[in-house]
């Protein structure tokens, strides 16, 4: 598959699942699966209020903060997703319900069947240069900060503002990462479940 620039400012809008709420879809496969369907899934949201999330059996869940204060998640046990603790990850059809620490919150989803995929998602600070190898699915993401140059396996260079992110499928060999000052990132990784 070609590499992939994804801006968060023309992804396509859908309701959530439980319909309380829109969702960012960054990137989703196979091309035009549904939340019914899907393999994995990457998106984005903004949530304005306090309440429950949708159910998702035998999906692997990983949740970031992009900007706010935060929420408490209650898996039941209390977690909190805020700048000190950016990613959580819990099972799909746990049942959970999320209340905003101080304010409206934009979060980062990433979502694959656990039965076909194994899933991995980081939050990074970088200042100057770094080298990253390239998994089965990697997707960069530009949280804020400087731009993003990146060099791509297969050489093409491409530039990542807030907001856009960079798909790479089935690309071998290393991802070369620079910001001229200091920018966050997030990092998805997947990686297929070997029979």
């Amino acid at each position: 598959m070609p590499i992939r620039l994804v801006d968060s400012c023309t992804a396509r809008q859908l309701p959530w699942k439980n319909g309380q709420g829109v969702t960012l879809e960054l990137a989703i496969s196979p091309p035009g699966a549904d939340l019914g369907n899907f393999a994995w899934r990457i998106s984005s949201a903004r949530v304005d209020s306090d309440g429950p999330f949708s159910h998702f059996p035998g999906i692997e869940r990983s949740l970031a903060l992009l900007s706010g204060a935060g929420l408490r998640l209650y898996l039941p046990e209390p977690v909190s997703l805020d700048p000190g603790n950016p990613v959580v990850s819990f099972a799909g059809e746990r049942d959970v319900r999320a209340e905003l620490l101080d304010g409206p919150v934009q979060d980062f989803n990433l979502m694959s069947c656990r039965e076909r995929w194994r899933q991995r998602l980081e939050y990074r600070e970088l200042t100057g240069e770094d080298w990253l190898d390239c998994s089965a699915v990697l997707f960069i993401y530009c949280m804020d900060g400087p731009a993003l140059e990146c060099l791509a396996p297969d050489g093409s260079r491409w530039q990542l503002t807030p907001g856009q992110g960079l798909l790479l499928e089935a690309e071998s060999g290393r991802c070369r990462l620079v910001s001229r000052g200091a920018s966050r990132l997030l990092l998805a990784r997947l990686e297929p479940v070997l029979a």
